[in-house]
């Protein structure tokens, strides 16, 4: 074998999942077609949850460092600033949810500093390495390059974008419709005459049925700014600089010579689309290979950031704990309806339908009808914590529960409880009084930071650790 995973695209879930398997002591190759990092803003805001992902994987610091909170947005007409407008529900930080409000960081900021972490492990990206089809056997799989060798390994991961060339060789369909029929330009400018402290937006005027609409968003942490333009169906889209400056000219006050660079542009259809199977025998697929989202309400960069969060564990404990393979399995289980949530709700959001706020940031989401969850206690109170629920931050004996969990372990917390002699080898334990967030019992916490099983004493523990490999 070449290498244990073969990771398809360097977006940012190829690199989160590199990042997860490096620190697990995973072998794992990342390839990417292009000759360099992605160059654009487009994924820019990084929910609540995604940001608990990356204290974990340990590069919150530098997201933090790169970005920053989302402008209040300012509606203009004819010149004239005519109202606030405010894009987000409020939100306040607390003891179990830190991170409380999306945090803005370009996309190619954030892949700089994923790709960075992943270097500081050990790991890397083979640039230039196009992945043309795939074949597989029971031992592993192999992928067929547009030039040079082949590659094999024991399993694939596609992370290569909504037009996945994997997907389209393994031949797994993907169901979904049109959010938007209007094409929109996506474009990250230099811009004079505007201020960077709110997201101005410039309405369609009357009749254009917000096919007009135009919105200048500062970028945190640069001097850049994104604009975004919706056109009427069947317009072709002019991404060249002139063709930029003219639209800003004609939906706003300001000139076209105003924008004094183009860095890059782009222009897509909103749509939602989703991935039939995210399993085919040795080959998973995550990120937009699985799921297609409309930008709106920023769900598909988290949404694809977690899968690599949620399979990376499970890739870890099958090939370095001895895990079955169809562990794996788990992953489409719990993967796939999350995704399909997040997909109504971008709809919803992009229609105006739903506003940014709770369900958006992600920290509601969580697996108790999973096959992977036991929840043990005799009983539970109404609405309180369940095993398959985000595990809350907090303090247990002086202990913060998110510096106990950071890394590829299991954790058990054993609040008034007895934790069993013995399983400091196999998992972490944290020992302490009943807590608010949690109540009383043992909660193991899975390695992606759900509870995973709660019981009142360690009756079934064992058992249960034994499936990952933790026996």
């Amino acid at each position: 074998m070449d290498t244990d995973v073969l990771v398809v695209g360097a977006g940012p879930t190829g690199l989160a999942l590199g990042i997860d398997l490096a620190r697990r002591g995973v072998d794992a190759l990342v390839v990417e077609r292009a000759g360099a990092l992605f160059p654009g803003s487009r994924g820019k805001g990084i929910q609540p949850r995604t940001m608990e992902v990356f204290d974990d994987l340990g590069v919150v610091d530098a997201v933090h460092a790169a970005g920053g909170i989302y402008p209040v947005g300012m509606v203009w007409r004819d010149g004239e600033r005519v109202g606030e407008h405010r894009m987000f529900d409020p939100a306040e930080p607390s003891e179990g949810a830190p991170y409380d409000a999306p945090w803005m960081v370009p996309q190619w900021r954030t892949q700089e500093i994923l790709a960075a972490r992943l270097a500081e492990l050990g790991g890397g990206v083979s640039f230039g390495r196009e992945v043309t089809g795939v074949t597989q056997d029971a031992d592993g799989v192999t992928a067929h390059l547009a030039s040079g060798p082949a590659v094999r390994a024991r399993y694939l991961v596609a992370a290569d974008g909504g037009r996945s060339a994997v997907r389209h060789a393994l031949g797994v369909g993907m169901t979904g419709e049109a959010v938007d029929p209007h094409p929109t330009l996506v474009a990250d400018v230099r811009i004079t005459g505007l201020d960077r402290d709110h997201w101005h937006i410039f309405p369609p005027r009357e009749g254009d049925e917000g096919a007009g609409f135009l919105a200048v968003c500062p970028l945190a942490g640069t001097e850049d700014f994104q604009v975004v333009a919706r056109f009427p169906e069947g317009t072709p889209v002019d991404l060249g600089p002139e063709g930029v400056r003219a639209v800003v000219a004609e939906r706003t006050h300001l000139a076209a010579e105003d924008v004094t660079e183009v860095r890059w542009a782009s222009d897509f259809r909103p749509r939602a689309a989703l991935a039939d199977r995210f399993r085919a025998g040795r080959v998973l697929l995550a990120g937009d290979a699985a799921h297609v989202h409309s930008p709106a309400g920023g769900q598909g960069l988290n949404t694809s950031v977690q899968d690599a969060y949620n399979l990376g564990w499970k890739l870890g404990a099958v090939l370095r704990d001895g895990a079955p393979d169809t562990l794996l399995d788990s992953y489409e289980a719990e993967r796939r309806p999350v995704a399909a949530q997040m997909l109504g709700l971008s709809t919803g959001v992009h229609r105006g339908e739903v506003r940014r706020g709770q369900a958006t940031r992600q920290l509601g989401l969580g697996y108790r009808d999973s096959a992977l969850t036991m929840e043990a206690r005799a009983a539970v109170p109404e609405g309180a914590l369940r095993a398959g629920d985000r595990a809350p931050d907090g303090k247990v004996d002086g202990v913060r529960l998110f510096d106990a969990f950071r890394g590829p372990h299991w954790t058990l917390l054993a609040l008034g409880a007895q934790a069993p002699e013995g399983l400091d080898r196999t998992v972490r334990v944290v020992r302490g009084e009943p807590h608010p967030a949690y109540g009383t019992g043992l909660f193991l916490v899975r390695p992606d930071g759900y509870v995973g099983w709660a019981g009142d004493t360690p009756a079934g523990l064992g058992a249960h650790l034994a499936r990952f490999g933790r026996s």
